[in-house]
């Protein structure tokens, strides 16, 4: 028997899988010994990929914004705002000078502790920290698939716009990262909801940046809106930082969807009956709306018709309205997958593509949720992962096939003979 760990909330849950069982724990590629996560960042800003340097980039005098994560996102940028903005004081910026700004896209905003939590005491001491507002944007421009670029008016009145994101796998986006600071971070809800209209096409795929017309869609800001310099890592599964690129927002961003490739993609050469999967704790599991990524990438490791176990807390409930009412108004999956093709609406995306994954597999969701939220999912309730797990073996034989997959939301599999771009 081996015992595997998957997070859940701030705790773990412990099951444990028979050696015939288990096909793979998949779990990041050996990196070898890390260097020290300062070493990691402090090495990218030293070496930026398609620009000058930080310190060439700006001037005395000049008004800077950093873009960084709301608290849904891993991204440790309390970490990296040290190094960044000692960089910038060097080359004369003062800290009057700086504004940080959490980018929320079409989350919720966030408390004075919540974003203390995401700087650090000092540099929210040292300087201006702000959500950005839906309700105080400017026209950019269009792209030429119709998305209006409408952006946080303090964004888009800097001189030198400067991001700080992690790298991870999007679902239709193909990466986390980038550009995505920008655009959907600091834009409106309808700037959000035209991007993410084209999920719906084939290229718009997961580990797919060039070529995929979402991400194409986004990076087009650029032609309205300069995004100067960018600062994006890798974390390991501990959500510590074992890569790091900076400099050109499409070029270094590039370099390090490869650098997550080498470290989380998964080729596999069978499917399994049965995943057991975790988005890896918080903040991945806060909601079922952030919890959603593990469970789409699991699906390309399971069967048709096989079980996908999902282990997430979501003490916050599903997560987002338009999602919750669309779970609410819909009778089955499939009123889900139509209404989407014919009224894309942000937030009801999710609950079609979550229909999507339950009319392919099975899905036992172990969570805080009530049995009455879970059924608005398609799913089916459990209250700890032994029971579930004994639930599908009993479904699909003592001799199922298995994968554990404890980082989810990041871990990729690639399947040997069908499509996987």
């Amino acid at each position: 028997m081996k015992k595997i760990a998957f997070g859940y909330g701030h705790e773990k849950m412990i099951l444990e899988i028979a050696e015939k069982n288990l096909i793979a724990s998949m779990l990041p590629h050996e990196q070898g010994e890390p260097s020290s996560e300062a070493e990691v960042v402090t090495k990218a800003l030293d070496e930026p990929i398609g620009t000058a340097s930080l310190e060439e980039t700006v001037a005395s005098g000049q008004k800077i914004v950093v873009l960084i994560s709301d608290v849904t996102r891993p991204c440790p940028s309390y970490k990296i705002l040290p190094f960044l903005i000692e960089r910038l004081n060097r080359a004369g910026v003062k800290d009057e000078d700086i504004t940080v700004v959490c980018g929320l896209g079409s989350h919720r905003h966030q408390s004075d502790e919540e974003r203390q939590r995401l700087v650090g005491t000092e540099i929210y001491d040292r300087v201006r920290v702000i959500d950005s507002d839906v309700g105080d944007c400017v026209s950019v421009g269009v792209s030429s698939a119709g998305t209006p670029f409408d952006v946080f008016r303090p964004v888009v009145e800097a001189d030198i716009r400067i991001a700080v994101g992690n790298i991870d796998y999007h679902y239709f986006a193909g990466y986390s990262g980038g550009c995505k600071a920008l655009c959907p971070g600091v834009c409106t809800r309808d700037t959000i909801e035209n991007n993410h209209r084209m999920m719906l096409l084939d290229d718009a795929c997961v580990g797919k940046a060039d070529g995929n017309p979402v991400r194409a869609d986004i990076e087009e800001i650029l032609n309205f809106l300069s995004l100067d310099f960018i600062v994006n890592v890798i974390l390991n599964e501990k959500k510590q930082i074992v890569a790091a690129v900076a400099g050109h927002p499409i070029k270094a961003h590039r370099v390090g969807c490869k650098m997550l490739d080498r470290i989380y993609l998964q080729p596999i050469t069978e499917l399994a009956d049965i995943v057991v999967t975790s988005p890896g704790g918080l903040p991945k599991d806060l909601n079922v709306y952030q919890a959603q990524k593990a469970l789409d990438n699991a699906q390309w490791a399971v069967k048709p018709g096989g079980i996908i176990i999902l282990v997430a807390e979501c003490g916050e409930g599903y997560g987002e309205k338009t999602f919750s009412a669309w779970l609410s108004e819909a009778k089955t999956a499939d009123d889900l997958i139509e209404r989407i093709g014919r009224e894309f609406r942000l937030g009801g995306h999710k609950a079609a593509a979550i229909a999507k994954v339950t009319k392919k597999a099975k899905v036992f969701l172990v969570s805080s949720l009530s049995e009455e939220m879970t059924k608005k999912l398609y799913m089916t309730a459990f209250n700890d992962l032994e029971s579930a797990y004994a639930a599908a073996l009993r479904e699909k034989g003592e001799n199922a096939r298995v994968y554990a997959m404890t980082v989810g939301g990041t871990t990729l599999p690639c399947y040997k003979g069908e499509k996987n771009e």
